[in-house]
């Protein structure tokens, strides 16, 4: 390493952010961000090149959720940027914590519209538009301190996307930032709520005779607590898919991820007492404009925004999700109750969903067989995953289906499996897609052969998008740009280096998913579900 890189601003904001632990970054390198990159090796990081910087973030996505620390992304200036926005926008709207970096122009250099490589008008504009926040620094100093704003954040705030732009001439430029500044900075106490609300949700929930606990998002750090409060109350819980897990789902006070269905929102509508843990209770999680509660509404989350979002809170609760549970544990009568028989609930959850979509939850149902107890499951905004295996599959742990129910992107499962998969390589990583997602990225099947990864793509293939041929046929129209050619989906994964297998027969379903965890090395099951 020559002087002049010895301790650039990229290095600077780089081992900042090792120091805080992260440990593998996703991205791609380019003309402008190299030297964000030079310090990598030097620090034990991790860099895992995606063949599109939508993957990167979508792989720092999964990569996050396994580790409880922000996903790192690296992008070049311009298009490289640009190509990372879905994702930026999926971890704003799925309030995901995410790290983006990108060079920008040099300072003085702003809006010149002189024609340089990779020019953009405004960069920080552009993605300060959907995300939380962006900022163009002017010093290496000011990178730093906007490292540490972003893990503030992230650590006491609701997690969302925020995006660093360093001009070219800082990020190459000597660094002049003190060791002691690029340490981590304290981690101020969890806010456990203000204690008047806390004590009138505690009295409306020791007095409820039918209470109720919605789980979303925001209770993944509290799973302990959350489940303990629902043991003490007796009271069944539901999730949003973000929630998933965060009561084993094989709890007998369980109802599942399954507030889509009509029958679990009228188990939430009827209780007496609805306390709603770190979710805004989003259109796109109900498959209903708003959840209706006929009883008082407990309502605990980080962001004080959220207490009143998509339904008005009796008592809302501003704080961290963990901390304001311990302090209701701590003021309810010991001793758990009894908990309600909910087999009747059960029944017509399952009824709902069965009826919805009959094939395609039986088609789930192979594959959730097939997967190991603590495999992470990627799913994808498929059919497979929206209409059945996310209500068949049973997580015993949070962020164990990673999925996008709100922003819904397609192209999302497999960069996900990889990135939870090196996060984590004591669980098998499965990514379950349709045809018409795993076009969308399946170019990473390369990163994760690259990267020499397990990873089990299940490609479940209904011949295009399904979903948006049925919608023209209701509309009275004659399916146009839905029926989509396919290519020899094994052969294609044998070209990447991968193993691809085509499964012909309902039977064989199961084992070739077993199979091909069991192999280990990137695997690709293609479904026909249209030949089965």
């Amino acid at each position: 390493m020559t002087d002049q890189y010895a301790d650039t601003a990229g290095r600077a904001v780089l081992e900042t952010i090792r120091n805080y632990g992260v440990t593998a970054v996703f991205g791609i390198p380019g003309t402008h961000n190299l030297e964000l990159y030079r310090p990598l090796a030097d620090l034990g990081i991790r860099a895992v090149t995606n063949r599109h910087e939508q993957g990167s973030g979508y792989g720092a996505d999964g990569w996050a959720q396994q580790t409880g620390l922000p996903g790192v992304v690296i992008t070049t200036s311009g298009p490289g940027l640009q190509n990372a926005m879905s994702a930026i926008g999926t971890a704003f709207c799925e309030s995901r914590p995410l790290l983006v970096l990108s060079p920008g122009v040099p300072l003085g250099a702003e809006f010149a519209d002189v024609g340089t490589l990779h020019e953009t008008k405004d960069a920080t504009a552009m993605v300060g538009a959907i995300a939380e926040w962006s900022r163009r620094v002017t010093t290496a100093a000011e990178a730093v301190d906007a490292v540490h704003d972003a893990f503030a954040l992230f650590r006491t705030g609701r997690p969302r996307p925020v995006h660093i732009e360093i001009p070219l001439d800082v990020l190459e430029a000597p660094a002049s930032v003190p060791e002691a500044h690029r340490l981590p900075r304290p981690v101020p106490s969890p806010r456990s709520g203000d204690p008047a609300g806390v004590a009138e949700a505690a009295r409306l929930l020791a007095g409820a005779r039918t209470p109720v606990i919605v789980a979303g998002g925001g209770s993944t750090d509290a799973a302990a607590g959350v489940t303990a409060l629902a043991e003490r109350l007796g009271a069944p819980v539901l999730t949003t898919l973000n929630g998933k897990g965060v009561v084993d789902e094989r709890h007998p006070l369980s109802l599942g991820s399954n507030l889509r269905l009509a029958a679990a929102r009228a188990v939430a509508e009827d209780a007496d007492v609805l306390l709603v843990i770190g979710s805004k209770l989003g259109e796109a999680e109900l498959w209903a404009p708003r959840l209706e509660a006929r009883g008082a509404v407990v309502r605990v989350d980080v962001s004080a925004a959220q207490l009143d979002k998509n339904l008005a809170a009796t008592v809302g609760i501003d704080g961290d999700a963990a901390a304001v549970v311990d302090a209701l544990l701590a003021q309810l009568p010991s001793g758990a109750r009894s908990p309600r028989d909910l087999t009747a609930e059960r029944a017509a959850i399952d009824a709902e969903m069965r009826e919805t979509a009959p094939e395609t939850v039986v088609l789930a149902e192979l594959i959730a067989e097939a997967l190991p107890e603590d495999a992470i499951v990627a799913g994808d905004s498929s059919q497979i995953v929206y209409m059945a295996l996310g209500s068949v599959l049973r997580s015993q742990h949070p962020h164990s289906l990673l999925y996008t129910p709100t922003y819904a992107t397609l192209g999302y499962g497999l960069p996900a499996a990889i990135g939870a998969r090196v996060a984590d390589d004591s669980r098998p990583a499965v990514t379950v897609i349709g045809d018409g997602a795993l076009m969308f990225c399946v170019n990473e099947l390369v990163t994760a052969v690259e990267q020499r990864l397990d990873v089990t793509v299940v490609c479940v293939d209904n011949g295009g998008y399904a979903e948006i041929r049925q919608n023209e046929i209701d509309r009275g129209m004659t399916p146009i740009g839905v029926d989509l050619v396919q290519p020899d989906w094994a052969a294609l994964a044998t070209a990447f280096g991968a193993t691809g297998r085509r499964v012909d027969r309902r039977a064989d379903i199961a084992a070739s998913i077993r199979d091909a965890i069991a192999v280990g090395g990137v695997q690709l099951v293609h479904i026909p579900q249209n030949a089965l």
